[in-house]
């Protein structure tokens, strides 16, 4: 009990990130790999940025006091400051180092670092016209929080413009610490709803003038998640539409505004990976390696200068995940790839030859950053057994000499073995149409062959996500198996790193092929001798709280209990981009959406069911819960709820994270 104690005392702190084994920071490695290089010409190292006192806006996004050290004159001024604007966000310097652009209360803002003065890009007094940052949509489901992007030349600010004056609000209650509740809002475009509309425009550092560029003449329904600056005044926009099925890149002439399709790619069955932009890379002769899906994997194509494909690099049956560096000299691509769902390894492709060297051994995950000429990099390995080992490589003619181990994290490893907890165990299970289902096995050191133990199934079910990796992750699972139970933890069909077609295997009809897969994991793992068959739950958050509800609503489950934390209930209540990219528009897929509700499947639910939320989760809104627990009343079904008040969708206020693991812990002993 006591270990179990010790366990749950810790995944507060990692839950909240305050227990890190990642000790090297990106600056510290960005210094490593810098190491031997010379600062480009024309590069100012005078300046550099910090921040502090940092305030949570949304999931990314932070309100902070950021300040500009100067080395020479050996000051610190805060940005913003001449303008009485406090704290800011999302300071960026310039390439050249003498600017540094920043955003305040939805405008631009630059600081001249020469002259310590500045200026207002944008003057908008309507606070739902946002200039160069997210709104809540963009951040959370295009992963952006900087919507801005300086030219390399630092002559030019490109950033984009979103008007929410049609989007419709949500409204909830923050309930503690005042008299009368206080009321909050957000603009938040449900599924078929009306979205921002987004221009892209350009300002002129020198004439302080703004030009909108012709991305959208028609002014159609789209998103632009990307801006990427190629030369001096050409910039790449990324036009994404409505449904997610066609993206398109721009090459947009910042000065004359000309503007014409470099890349298109389009799906008439599936969604478009917009996020695939964010690894392309740029050689010196004006060619692009790109990495797309559109033959089925994810694989690096080359393609001119002039927009035309000339070959694929990769191969067509595996998914590459990341694309590193080009030794443009030593004509050599480096890579990651999933040479299994559960494993990433870094590789070498020689551009010339087509041969393919997998550079990283040990079986796990790898990720690497690389030098700016490609001839060193840092490998990030970790395993099951293995917390992050950062490890410095240097390349010499093809091959990887180890220049040093810059962290082990030894005693982090030491320190969790002293728990004696298990670990995973990789399993391929099949489905009822004999596919397999990837998936791992925590078992109790101490069970007793006499007697099976309790089973938990551990998933997340979302499309292109994953759970079962070869990673050091020790979060609540391993409370559960000190405190008795076996967990089996679960990708289902549309899970990642298998292919474009198995990513898409719940596209427009999500809910249904899931719950198949977690109910025939659940009953293969049952026929074990050390599983106790009747005795089983299953338990998931966001995407997974939704899944095990609708999993419990089929008949014949096999699940004596479930906890379903944060659960979306209907699709139409979620946000747009997220739901279409998957679902399409209600307007387009009513039938899908009514079949993926659990609101009319409410009646269906068998099993005893703990719903847990926060009731000030800006994301999957409490809504989502008040919604099925009246359905559920109506149908006079009985269940058990726990609401954390004023809390957001990753319950870590205060206490909340330690009070809800033990609350789950205690539903589970009762109904198990």
């Amino acid at each position: 009990m006591m270990k179990l104690l010790l366990i749950l005392s810790v995944l507060p702190a990692i839950l909240a990130g305050d227990f890190n084994p990642n000790k090297l920071t990106l600056a510290e490695q960005d210094s490593i790999l810098a190491i031997g290089t010379e600062p480009e010409e024309g590069v100012s190292t005078r300046y550099r940025l910090e921040s502090e006192n940092e305030e949570q806006i949304f999931r990314h996004s932070t309100l902070a006091d950021w300040f500009v050290i100067d080395s020479m004159r050996h000051t610190r001024k805060q940005l913003g400051e001449g303008m009485g604007l406090g704290k800011v966000r999302d300071a960026v310097m310039s390439p050249n180092g003498r600017y540094v652009a920043f955003a305040k209360e939805n405008n631009l803002y630059i600081h001249k670092l020469d002259f310590g003065t500045e200026v207002a890009v944008t003057k908008d007094e309507n606070t739902d016209i946002i200039n160069g940052i997210a709104d809540w949509l963009y951040e959370e489901e295009f992963g952006s929080t900087a919507l801005f992007a300086w030219s390399p030349d630092s002559k030019q600010l490109a950033f984009v413009k979103l008007d929410e004056r049609d989007v419709p609000a949500f409204a909830w209650q923050s309930y503690l610490g005042s008299q009368y509740p206080v009321a909050d809002t957000l603009r938040y475009p449900k599924a078929g709803c009306k979205n921002a509309q987004a221009t892209v425009c350009v300002y002129d550092v020198a004439t302080k003038g703004i030009v909108t560029l012709q991305v959208n003449p028609k002014a159609e329904d789209v998103y632009f998640p990307r801006l990427k600056w190629y030369k001096d005044d050409r910039l790449f926009v990324v036009r994404v539409n409505r449904d997610q099925t066609k993206m398109e890149v721009l090459d947009c002439n910042a000065k004359s505004t000309v503007v014409y399709p470099w890349y298109r790619e389009e799906s008439k069955q599936y969604f478009v990976d917009y996020s695939l932009f964010d690894e392309w890379l740029w050689l010196n002769d004006g060619r692009l390696i790109v990495l797309s899906e559109q033959e089925g994997w994810r694989r690096a194509y080359l393609y001119g200068n002039d927009g035309i494909r000339e070959r694929a690099l990769t191969p067509e049956d595996i998914d590459v995940t990341a694309l590193y560096a080009v030794d443009e000299k030593g004509q050599t691509l480096y890579y990651q790839a999933a040479t299994t769902p559960s494993t990433r390894h870094i590789y070498a492709l020689n551009l010339k030859k087509g041969d393919i060297t997998q550079l990283t051994t040990e079986e796990g995950m790898h990720s690497a950053r690389f030098s700016k000429d490609a001839k060193r990099f840092i490998d990030c390995f970790q395993s099951f057994e293995t917390p992050n080992t950062y490890t410095l490589w240097k390349v010499e003619k093809g091959k990887m000499k180890k220049e040093k181990v810059l962290e082990d994290n030894a005693e982090l490893q030491a320190a969790w073995k002293n728990y004696h907890l298990p670990e995973p165990q990789l399993l391929q299970i099949p489905n009822k149409n004999g596919q397999l289902l990837e998936a791992m096995l925590l078992s109790p050191l101490t069970s007793n062959p006499l007697t099976p133990n309790p089973l938990i199934v551990m998933h997340y079910s979302g499309p292109a996500s994953q759970r079962v990796l070869n990673r050091w992750r020790k979060r609540f699972e391993y409370a559960l198996v000190e405190a008795g139970y076996a967990v089996l933890i679960v990708d289902t069909r549309g899970s990642d790193c298998r292919g474009r077609a198995w990513r898409n295997e719940t596209y427009m009809n999500l809910g249904t092929k899931e719950a198949e897969d977690l109910i025939a994991a659940a009953e293969y793992i049952a026929k074990r001798d050390d599983i106790d068959g009747e005795r089983m739950a299953i338990m998931g958050w966001s995407y997974g709280g939704y899944q095990t509800l609708f999993t419990m609503s089929q008949p014949h489950h096999p699940f004596k209990a479930g906890v379903s934390i944060a659960p979306v209930t209907d699709w139409k209540l979620y946000d747009s981009a997220y739901t279409e990219r998957y679902m399409r528009r209600p307007q387009v897929n009513d039938r899908g959406y009514e079949a993926a509700s659990l609101l009319p499947r409410a009646k269906d639910l068998s099993g005893n069911v703990l719903i847990i939320h926060g009731s000030g989760d800006d994301n999957v809104h409490v809504q989502h819960t008040m919604q099925y627990v009246d359905a559920l009343v109506r149908a006079n079904k009985q269940f058990e709820m726990q609401i954390y008040p004023d809390d957001n969708h990753f319950l870590r206020k205060g206490n909340n994270t330690t009070h809800m693991h033990e609350r789950v812990l205690n539903f589970l002993h009762n109904n198990l």
